[in-house]
């Protein structure tokens, strides 16, 4: 019966809007693993190297304030492709080896946008990392993609990978970042005449960081990179992750740059949405943490100890979107977004209406995108549940001025409340301050609120 529900509601798609233009957009949509903010140049590091990045910026928009709905993986993924929260969709923390073989994946009943788009008549393609599940009912062909290269799991290896190709493991040989690159442009030539919806999901710059080709690491070999100021900071390591993590960084720009000329070469570009992002922010040495919202301590003596956490490092991600005929390059989107927002927002610049009987939790920031003077959230919504080494249950709201953090689950971790205008970097905790009882109070209602409206289960 719940097939049969679904069936109906992919069947209950109205005709596109844009059906009456002569030629339908393609969309290649590119996401990075563990891809800080902070690393590309157009968001203003001076030490990166991020050309063809910078470039998307320049010749779309960049997004000042995007984020993702929960600082690792899998759930994060999760809602980027059903617009649904983590507890929603029943993945809350990275799926590990064991739960992937167990069960554990993308429910069959959780539509995607790409599935949406595959119903409108457009081929679908999934090229590089999964992370979903990896038993038959979970696989990325179960959700809206024709086509699949790529690995099912968390990881891979930085050189020579094992992918999945035409339903087969196969053993490839050279850098992983090359390879997917070289699949998705396949990919392109296949489909040129359109219209396509593509993913590139990279591996990079997930640590491990190296080996990286010689074309990457060479440029930071010798670089003296800035680090965050914290006490007690392996200084030594930090830096050389920081070295290593450019390199990584390098070799997704370096393969943007192959796709970006192959598709000008096919003559795709004019007819062709491009969006560039990560799966969730990173930090090395920034509160002394390494890592994402499952962070590890870079402080010497405590290596080995974890902090859970939602600090605007792991939530805040890079967002560029080029639009040819629709963006003025150079525009800057201050409206605070997610990737909740994700299945909305590609379906609204391709003008697919969305399924009626289908509820996602996300808005259509595409009218942003063309200038258009909307309603917008004054807020963002973030949650983790990590179970894989840690033990917590963290919600948080994020508006321009302020970031609360609750924990559910009493560890030992404080609640936390920042003012990011007078403190960008999070640094000052003012939960317990009477000076900001009433923001904290205001600020708290907001987030229990949203939480009944997911019926969020830490509320039963």
């Amino acid at each position: 019966m719940r097939f049969l529900l679904i069936t109906l509601a992919l069947t209950a798609f109205a005709t596109p809007a844009c059906a009456q233009a002569p030629k339908k957009l393609n969309l290649i949509v590119i996401t990075t693993d563990d891809q800080a903010r902070w690393s590309l140049g157009c968001y203003g590091n001076k030490q990166a190297r991020t050309p063809n990045m910078d470039r998307l910026a320049k010749e779309g928009a960049r997004f000042l304030n995007a984020f993702v709905a929960t600082p690792v993986c899998s759930p994060s993924r999760a809602s980027f492709l059903t617009g649904r929260y983590g507890t929603q969709v029943g993945i809350t923390d990275w799926i590990n080896p064991k739960e992937a073989q167990s069960g554990l994946g993308l429910p069959r009943d959780a539509i995607t946008w790409m599935s949406v788009l595959q119903r409108a008549g457009w081929r679908t393609g999934l090229v590089g990392k999964w992370h979903l599940g990896m038993l038959a009912q979970f696989h990325p062909t179960k959700h809206g993609f024709d086509h699949f290269t790529g690995f099912l799991g968390g990881g891979n290896t930085p050189m020579n990978p094992t992918l999945e190709i035409a339903g087969r493991e196969v053993k490839l040989q050279g850098p992983i970042p090359d390879i997917l690159t070289d699949h998705a442009i396949d990919f392109m030539k296949l489909h040129k005449d359109g219209p396509f919806a593509l993913m590139l999901n990279f591996r990079e710059p997930h640590a491990p960081y190296a080996p990286m080709p010689e074309a990457d690491t060479k440029l930071f070999r010798d670089l003296d990179p800035a680090i965050p100021n914290f006490p007690g900071l392996n200084v030594k390591r930090a830096k050389q992750l920081t070295r290593d993590y450019y390199a990584s960084v390098h070799a997704v720009d370096r393969n943007l740059g192959r796709l970006l000329e192959a598709l000008d070469q096919l003559g795709l570009r004019e007819n062709t949405i491009i969006v560039f992002t990560s799966d969730h922010g990173y930090m090395i040495g920034h509160h002394g943490l390494w890592h994402k919202g499952n962070a590890v301590w870079l402080v010497e003596g405590r290596e080995k100890e974890r902090r859970p956490n939602m600090f605007d490092h792991a939530l805040r991600v890079p967002l560029l979107v080029r639009w040819p005929g629709v963006i003025r390059g150079g525009t800057e989107v201050k409206e605070l977004v997610s990737n909740i927002d994700m299945f909305p927002s590609m379906l609204g610049m391709l003008k697919v209406y969305r399924p009626k009987n289908y509820k996602q939790e996300g808005a259509d920031f595409a009218p942003l995108l063309r200038g258009e003077k909307i309603a917008w959230r004054d807020g963002v919504f973030a949650q983790y549940d990590p179970h894989n080494g840690l033990d917590a249950a963290m919600r948080s709201i994020r508006t321009e001025r302020w970031h609360l953090v609750r924990q559910y689950k009493k560890n030992g971790q404080p609640d936390e409340l920042f003012d990011l205008q007078a403190d960008p970097e999070e640094l000052r905790n003012l939960y317990a301050d009477p000076k900001h009882r009433e923001m904290r109070d205001q600020l708290q209602t907001r987030l229990t609120a949203w939480m009944r409206a997911i019926d969020d289960p830490i509320l039963k």
